[in-house]
């Protein structure tokens, strides 16, 4: 007998290598208006959390720290880059296409605090789309990730009561914790497929 009933997978660093890419994006977008980002930072503090608190850390971090409000453009330029660039792009490695496609004992979901317009055709053009049963997205909960808000919506929407979440960020993980499921934490989708067999075989 399974000891979970589903799997709940974040999406950017775990079912796809996007990280870099909005990095990149961020980096790019926010140079001209004097804001520098560096990716250790971007990787230290940036995964896993709220695009308003990625904003509010680029606001705090600046020499003449700008309102939150007037980056808000920027973000939309951003998001525009992001969406355009990928579509250029593969980011779903071989070996998680294969995991996702073979877990049939198991409901499948993605949950990201990324939203529906950046994840959705990723997921579309990788097939990825077709071994989920439901998806939660930035825009679909109250609180984002460390609030255990999107993982007990996956969870639900799933009807899973003893789900296992795969995530590679801090924020990720708190959430899944609060909401009271098990997790593997990886540190790149390339861990992703062996992980995943390990805890399930």
């Amino acid at each position: 007998m399974n000891r979970y009933d589903a799997i709940l997978f974040d999406f950017d660093g775990v079912l796809a290598d996007t990280e870099p890419l909005h990095y990149a994006c961020w980096a790019e977008i926010l140079a001209p208006a004097g804001l520098h980002l560096d990716w250790e930072t971007y990787r230290r503090d940036c995964i896993g959390v709220s695009d308003r608190a990625m904003l509010e850390l680029f606001a705090a971090r600046a020499e003449r720290p700008p309102a939150v409000e007037s980056l808000l453009p920027l973000y939309e330029v951003k998001k525009e880059l992001f969406r355009r660039r990928i579509a250029e792009m593969d980011v779903c490695r071989p070996e998680t296409l294969a995991l996702l496609h073979g877990l049939r004992d198991y409901r499948l979901a993605v949950v990201t605090s990324s939203g529906r317009l950046e994840v959705e055709p990723v997921l579309e053009r990788s097939g990825l789309a077709t071994c989920l049963q439901a998806a939660v997205y930035g825009g679909d909960v109250a609180r984002l990730k460390p609030a255990p808000d999107p993982y007990l919506r996956a969870a639900e929407l799933l009807r899973a009561t003893h789900p296992l979440v795969v995530e590679d960020s801090e924020a990720g993980v708190a959430s899944a914790r609060a909401a009271g499921f098990d997790v593997i934490r990886v540190s790149s989708p390339a861990q992703v497929a062996e992980a995943v067999r390990a805890r399930i075989s």
